[in-house]
């Protein structure tokens, strides 16, 4: 499970000063769920996920994953986290097989169940015909199956997908669509990040929005139907936001 109670971060700036990137975010997801969280670019998508997966320290609030605290035990937190951050480049002179197999030595696993996880991670992604190239000789497709198939490696119960179709295909996307879906079938505890509206319509259990870093709106996709009178996510999440003018307000700060 994951919990985050009042999480705050604030950045500082010469200029602007204090910035609250994430502010005052409080959700839970649960094993067997994927929650979804749905912003635009600068919401405070990826900020409010690096604070889940020890990468930054809050300033504020608490989160708990899988039953550790993200400030008291960091290590414990990210031996049950898989994150997948769209950021996180893939070493060229690898092959996908070597850089599954070095991120799975780094979880401490062994070379047979290494070899095991490889092996199952191929099939489910289809990455058999690209496992032994070079990740410089990978179309964008190879390289984020490979991405995913190495942070999920050790087997985590707590995964976290930061924007994992972005720039993809669709016939790729798609897969990465339907493999997520099967980790929460298999009772993993899922967050979704992105900006993609039909991706939030097909796999979200939990929708949260958020804006200007704080969580705007949650809710089951029916819920959020009823409350803001719209039936398609695009014009629910605009309404959350507080129309069209604030919207576009955010994204030109």
């Amino acid at each position: 499970m994951i919990e985050a109670h009042h999480l705050t971060k604030l950045f500082h700036d010469r200029k602007r000063g204090a910035i609250r990137a994430v502010d005052d975010v409080s959700f839970t997801c649960r094993p067997g769920q994927i929650y979804g969280l749905l912003g635009a670019n600068g919401a405070g998508k990826t900020t409010t996920l690096r604070l889940l997966a020890t990468l930054l320290r809050p300033s504020g609030g608490t989160a708990a994953v899988a039953g550790y605290d993200t400030r008291a035990a960091p290590e414990r937190v990210r031996a049950h986290v898989g994150f997948l951050a769209a950021s996180t480049a893939l070493y060229g002179r690898l092959t996908a097989r070597e850089m599954i197999t070095y991120f799975g030595q780094l979880n401490g696993l062994a070379d047979a169940a290494i070899a095991g996880r490889i092996q199952e991670l191929a099939g489910r992604l289809d990455m058999a015909g690209f496992l032994d190239r070079r990740c410089d000789k990978l179309s964008t497709g190879m390289m984020q199956k490979t991405s995913i198939a190495r942070t999920l490696v050790h087997d985590p119960a707590v995964m976290i997908f930061d924007e994992p179709t972005l720039g993809l295909d669709v016939m790729t996307a798609r897969a990465i669509v339907r493999f997520v879906r099967d980790c929460r079938d298999q009772g993993k505890t899922v967050i979704y990040s992105t900006h993609v509206m039909s991706e939030v319509e097909k796999l979200c259990d939990v929708v949260g929005i958020i804006h200007g870093g704080r969580l705007v709106a949650e809710g089951t996709l029916p819920q959020l139907r009823e409350r803001f009178g719209e039936q398609e996510m695009e014009e629910i999440f605009v309404k959350a936001v507080g129309g069209e003018a604030a919207l576009a307000a955010a994204l030109g700060a």
